[in-house]
């Protein structure tokens, strides 16, 4: 049973970007988006994207692997606040789109989309984070725990954790964040189709 469950999760890892277009698509669809929507949304949504340009250049190109893989363990820059800044960054992106997208919907269409969309992201976050982490355990073992008991997994700390290890590499987020980048700007082109066929 458990080897069938870290296939799954391993399936889930490898396909993962596939998995988190549904929420984009979704949006892209159905959204309605106002000019007070877009003012509220976009914000949070760069603000979601630098996070996780912050983690990548720490992290660095093994996050675009299509399995869990870390030369070393990470604990500096964002990671010195939470364990999963990518993945929190990503989480508000997500919520700053869904904001945009949705200001003319009716409140249970926006409500339906905003539950698909998180929803989505999170159930997916849900059954990554846990495999990630029992790789973490595995390679680096009493040096992860120690890094756990000091670091939450998503909700950061208001003061960074001590003695973090790694170095932030602003080369790395052309490679690495190529089609996060293209994503975004499609999201943002189609943002603005809607916006003014509104």
């Amino acid at each position: 049973m458990s080897d069938q469950r870290d296939d799954l999760r391993a399936i889930i890892f490898k396909n993962r970007g596939a998995l988190l277009s549904a929420p984009a698509l979704l949006l892209s669809l159905f959204g309605k988006p106002s000019a007070f929507s877009i003012t509220v949304g976009l914000p949070l949504a760069f603000l979601g994207e630098a996070l996780r340009c912050w983690a990548v250049g720490y992290s660095g190109a093994t996050t675009r692997s299509d399995h869990v893989q870390a030369p070393k363990l990470v604990t500096a820059g964002p990671y010195s606040y939470l364990r999963n800044p990518l993945y929190l960054g990503n989480f508000i992106t997500a919520a700053g789109f869904t904001i945009a997208f949705t200001g003319k919907n009716t409140f249970l269409t926006r409500a339906a989309l905003a539950i698909a969309t998180l929803g989505t992201i999170a159930g997916v976050y849900s059954i990554i984070i846990p495999h990630e982490e029992e790789f973490l355990l595995r390679h680096f073992g009493e040096e992860f725990v120690v890094y756990c008991d000091h670091v939450p997994p998503l909700i950061p700390l208001s003061e960074p954790a001590e003695d973090g290890a790694g170095d932030y590499d602003p080369d790395v987020l052309l490679s690495a964040e190529s089609k996060t980048f293209l994503t975004f700007g499609a999201m943002l082109a189609v943002l603005a189709l809607k916006s003014l066929k509104a």
